[in-house]
């Protein structure tokens, strides 16, 4: 693979939320906190991000290694009209969840940021959070649901946010990334709004490998299966498959991101340079030896000067 240009020095105000964010990182897992479920920077991924944040100009932001989960929705602006007017909380605004989102009252039934091999049929309901599955409706009149939320499950691949010192840096990341098989990769913050250079922020995704499936609902807080054991067990199969492409993926960015940022080589093993690299090294390689024809034409007119006046003493010497 061909090397880039050669990237520009960070900028201070890059170096300095580079220090912030590595001292961050560097707190042991039982003491790191973040937003995510696990609550900590994924095992599959680590290695990745140590090798990513040792580049001058890279630093990660906020990552995951990828996931497969379970997970009930949260409520939906219509249910906001069904709260109790009597109930204080109320008054609060409502905390609401996008269509299919887990925000806004949502809960995790099962989440894992690695492969569930060895599940069997009969065991894959419990492992996925839905053994407390109700009662079905009997023949009655079918009664409407006052809280009626989707569960779903969903497998969602690698996504890297990359904080990055130059539109430079920037590009050589999201080449990498598209090399790699991320191919929904993007960036902002290409322009700056103060005086200092812009940072742009490079996020790292594949959205191909991902996919969701609907298999139940909580109604009024009962949680109800609406898919088979057969066909749960046929859906985590398909996650472990992808699990498996998004780490050829990952492994593949990494090597990627590696070999662009170091210095790339010719056939012969020597240096590749772009043009510019080239014109300067020429450049000064004839300085160099013009420097040092002109001190070697010093010297040589210093030994003239000596060896005449050894001559000219010698034959003095022999006429007296």
């Amino acid at each position: 693979m061909r090397g880039s240009q050669a990237l520009p020095p960070p900028p201070p105000s890059f170096s300095r939320k580079k220090e912030r964010i590595i001292e961050q990182l560097a707190v042991p897992d039982a003491e790191y906190s973040d937003a995510s479920p696990k609550g900590s920077v994924d095992a599959g991924i680590r290695d990745l991000i140590e090798d990513i944040n040792a580049l001058d100009g890279f630093v990660t932001t906020s990552s995951c290694a990828g996931r497969v989960s379970v997970f009930v929705e949260g409520r939906k602006a219509g249910d906001s009209s069904e709260a109790d007017e009597h109930d204080e909380s109320a008054a609060r605004p409502a905390t609401l969840a996008a269509v299919g989102g887990k925000g806004g009252g949502g809960a995790w039934l099962f989440v894992s940021h690695d492969p569930v091999p060895g599940v069997t049929r009969d065991g894959v309901r419990n492992l996925l959070g839905l053994h407390d599955c109700g009662r079905e409706r009997g023949d009655g009149p079918e009664k409407t649901p006052q809280d009626t939320r989707l569960i779903h499950f969903k497998f969602e691949p690698m996504i890297l946010h990359v904080l990055t010192a130059s539109l430079e840096h920037a590009q050589l990341l999201l080449r990498a990334g598209l090399q790699a098989g991320f191919r929904e990769s993007g960036a902002i913050n290409l322009t700056s709004t103060t005086a200092e250079p812009a940072t742009p922020m490079v996020a790292l995704r594949s959205m191909g490998l991902s996919f969701e499936s609907l298999i139940g609902a909580q109604e009024d807080g009962i949680i109800k299966c609406m898919v088979s054991d057969e066909y749960l067990h046929s859906l985590l199969r398909i996650a472990n498959e992808r699990f498996e492409e998004n780490r050829k993926r990952i492994e593949r960015f990494r090597t990627a991101v590696l070999e662009l940022s170091c210095p790339p080589k010719k056939k012969d093993g020597t240096e590749w340079e772009d043009a510019q690299a080239r014109r300067e090294r020429k450049r000064a390689e004839g300085l160099r030896r013009k420097a040092e024809l002109q001190e070697q034409s010093q010297k040589g007119g210093e030994t003239g000067a000596v060896g005449g006046a050894d001559l000219e003493f010698s034959v003095n010497t022999d006429f007296t």
